[in-house]
C-alpha cells in the first residue's frame, strides 16, 4: 500500500522526498558507538533502580521493603500507560530534527535532575512521607527516561534493515547500558558506601547514597546528549515518513490495538516480560545475597562487578555470532536453557551445604565465575530480544501498511522497566515473606531466614524463565520470513517511520 507524502512540508523540513530514495549510506563502527552510549544512562538508572534502591529506601531509610516495592510497582503501572502514547507520539512526530531526536533532548535535563533527587529526599520526613516522595519522584524519572530511551532504540530500524546487522548494533546499545550499570555500581561499593566501625557494610552511609546520586545524574545527562547529537547527523539518510495525519483518538487508539494485538509481538512481549522480571527479582535480592549470604566485604563485591566488564566484552561479539549460526529464536532458547541451569547453582548449594564456608578464597571465585556466566547469559537474552522486536516491526507492517518502531519499542522499554519494577515488587514481598529484618547487620541475621530466602528467590526466579522459554517456543519470524517481509515492504513503498 503506497503512501503519500507532502513535497513542500518534508522540503522544508530538510526531510528526503518520496520520489528521492532514502540516501544508502553505510552504518560505521562511529554510528554503532554513537547509538550504543545513550544506554548508558538507562544503564545508571537502572542498576540503581535494581540494585540499590531497596538497600537505600529500606536499610537506611527504613521503609518497609513491601512499602518500597509497591510504590515502585504503582510508578510502573503508571508507566506502562504512558509509554505507548510516548511511543506512537515519537512515530507521528515531524520535526528539522527527525521524528526522534527532540523527544531525546528533552529527556536529558529533567532524567538528571529526577534522579538526582531520588538520592537525596528531604530529612525529618515520615516513613508515610518517605513513601510518596519515593512514588512521586520515581513517577518522573520513569516518565522522561522513556522520553529518551523509546525514540532512541526506535532509531534501529531506520539505522539498520538486515537480520544479522541489528543484534549487531544493539549488542553495542547493551554492551554500554551494561557499562553504565557496572561501572556506577562499582563506583557504589568502592567509593561512595565505604564501610565504618558503626556500618561495617556501608550500607547506612547516607551521605555515601547522596554523591553516588549526584555523579549518577551527571554521567545520565551527558551520555543522553553525546548519543543524541552524534546520531543527529543520519537523521537524513532516514527514509521519507508518511504524511503527517492530524490526531484522532478513535484512529490512534485502534492503530494502538492493531498493532499490539499480534501473535508474533504478543509471543515475544510475553516471553520478555517474565525473562526481565526474573532478572528483576534476582537483581534486587543480589545485593542482599552478597552482604547477608555469603558474607562479602564491599571491596569484593566490587571486584565481582569488575569482572563483569569481562563478560559483557564477552557478549558483545559472542552473541551476534551465535544469533548469526543457530537464527535469533534458537539463540534466545539456548540462553534461557542456560540460565535455568545457572542461576540457582549457588543459592541451592548453599542450602544443601555444598560449596564452600563463607570467607574462603574458592567461594569468592565460584561466585565470580557464576556472576560472569550468568551477565553474558543476560546481555545476550536482552540483546536477541531487541533484534527480535525489530523484525517484528516489518512483519506489521506488511499486514498494517504502518511501520509503527516507537509504538512497539515503547513495550520494550516498557519490559526494560520491568527489570526494576516489577523486580523490586517481587524482591520486597519476597523479603517480606522470609521476614528478612530491617537495619540488618552483616552476620546477624537468622540462619533460618537465609535458608528460606535461598530456597525462596532462587525458585520464583527459575519459574519466570521457564515460563519465558516456553513463550518463545511459538516465535514464527525466522531470518527468511524477515527477508520474505522487507522484499514486500520494497515493493509495496512502505517507507520506515524515522
Amino acid at each position: 500500500m503506497a503512501t503519500t507524502h507532502n513535497i513542500g512540508m518534508l522540503a522544508d523540513a530538510g526531510l528526503p522526498r518520496e520520489d528521492t530514495p532514502a540516501i544508502a549510506e553505510k552504518r560505521t563502527l562511529r554510528d554503532k558507538l554513537f547509538y550504543g552510549l545513550g544506554s548508558i544512562a538507562y544503564g545508571v538508572k537502572d542498576n540503581g533502580f535494581s540494585v540499590l534502591l531497596m538497600l537505600f529506601y529500606n536499610q537506611a531509610l527504613g521503609v518497609p521493603a513491601a512499602a518500597v516495592g509497591f510504590a515502585i510497582m504503582i510508578a510502573l503501572i503508571i508507566d506502562a500507560i504512558l509509554d505507548p502514547l510516548i511511543g506512537n507520539w515519537s512515530d507521528n512526530f515531524r520535526s528539522r530534527f527527525g521524528r526522534r531526536h527532540p523527544f531525546m533532548y528533552a529527556a536529558a535535563l529533567p532524567v538528571a535532575i529526577g534522579y538526582y533527587f531520588l538520592w537525596n529526599p528531604p530529612t525529618g520526613f515520615s516513613v508515610d512521607q518517605m513513601f510518596w516522595y519515593l512514588l512521586g519522584i520515581s513517577i518522573v524519572i520513569r516518565i522522561f527516561i522513556s522520553f529518551y530511551e523509546i525514540p532512541s532504540s526506535a532509531l534501529i530500524v531506520d539505522l539498520s534493515r538486515g537480520y544479522d546487522d541489528r543484534t549487531s548494533f544493539l549488542s553495542y546499545r547493551y554492551f554500554f547500558g551494561w557499562v553504565g550499570g557496572l561501572t556506577m555500581g562499582v563506583a557504589a561499593f568502592s567509593i561512595f558506601l565505604r564501610p565504618s566501625a558503626e556500618d561495617p557494610s556501608g550500607q547506612l552511609n547516607l551521605m555515601g547514597y547522596s554523591n553516588y546520586g549526584l555523579t549518577a545524574s551527571l554521567i545520565m545527562l551527558a551520555a543522553i546528549l553525546i548519543s543524541s547529537l552524534g546520531t543527529q547527523r543520519l537523521v537524513k539518510s532516514f527514509a521519507a515518513p508518511p504524511e503527517k495525519l492530524p490526531f484522532v483518538f478513535a484512529r490512534s487508539a485502534r492503530e494502538i490495538s492493531q498493532t499490539l494485538l499480534n501473535r508474533p509481538f504478543l509471543l515475544l512481549a510475553g516471553a520478555t516480560l517474565f525473562s526481565y522480571a526474573a532478572t528483576g527479582i534476582a537483581m534486587a535480592t543480589l545485593t542482599y545475597f552478597r552482604i547477608y549470604l555469603w558474607e562479602l566485604t564491599g571491596d569484593q563485591i566490587s571486584l565481582l562487578m569488575i569482572g563483569n566488564f569481562a563478560s559483557i566484552l564477552v557478549a558483545l561479539f559472542f552473541v551476534p555470532r551465535l544469533a548469526t549460526k543457530l537464527g535469533k529464536k534458537n539463540t534466545a532458547i539456548a540462553l534461557w536453557l542456560a540460565t535455568i541451569v545457572v542461576s540457582p547453582a549457588m543459592y541451592f548449594g548453599r542450602v544443601l551445604d555444598i560449596v564452600p564456608a563463607n570467607g574462603t578464597e574458592l567461594l569468592f571465585w565460584m561466585l565470580f565465575a557464576s556472576s560472569f556466566v550468568s551477565t553474558v547469559l543476560s546481555m545476550g537474552l536482552g540483546v536477541i530480544a531487541s533484534s527480535m522486536l525489530a523484525d517484528v516491526v516489518e512483519h506489521m507492517a506488511v499486514r498494517t501498511g504502518r511501520h509503527a518502531a516507537g509504538l512497539l519499542f515503547s513495550v520494550n522499554a516498557f519490559m526494560l522497566k520491568a527489570i526494576s519494577g516489577i523486580g523490586v515488587f517481587g524482591a520486597g514481598l519476597i523479603l517480606t515473606f522470609v521476614q528478612f529484618p530491617e537495619g540488618a547487620k552483616q552476620g546477624a541475621v537468622p540462619a533460618d531466614v537465609l535458608t528460606k530466602f535461598a530456597l525462596t528467590e532462587p525458585t520464583v526466579v527459575m519459574i519466570c524463565q521457564v515460563l519465558a522459554m516456553l513463550m518463545i517456543l511459538g516465535f514464527p519470524i525466522t531470518r527468511a520470513v524477515h527477508e520474505a517481509n522487507l522484499r514486500k515492504l520494497d515493493e509495496r513503498q512502505v517507507l520506515p517511520v524515522n
